[in-house]
């Protein structure tokens, strides 16, 4: 747990230092095709505004998720990031 907080700690470093808010932020995601798990990334920014685009893998067992969403505050940004992370599997790039 302490892993992650120093994660989200130096991601907000990181975007304060580089992003100027409110801005447009791109989200990657990779899920197993299996499951509803596609459905779960798309319920976390569903009437949000998002633009979510989603391929499969070449051998089919995988979706990338692409998510682009004008957020207010790096804090916005990790909060998607946390509520992603509650999907079991979910790769987050």
């Amino acid at each position: 747990m302490e892993d992650r907080d120093n994660f989200y700690q130096n991601l907000k470093a990181k975007l304060d230092d580089t992003t100027t808010f409110p801005s447009d932020y791109l989200y990657k995601f990779i899920v197993a095709v299996a499951g509803d798990k596609v459905a779960q990334v798309q319920e976390i920014f569903h009437d949000k505004g998002a633009s979510i685009t989603i391929k499969k893998s070449k051998t089919g067992k995988y979706n990338s998720i692409s998510i682009v969403i004008k957020l207010a505050t790096s804090d916005e940004v990790i909060s998607y990031y946390k509520k992603a992370e509650k999907i079991e599997g979910i790769i987050s790039l």
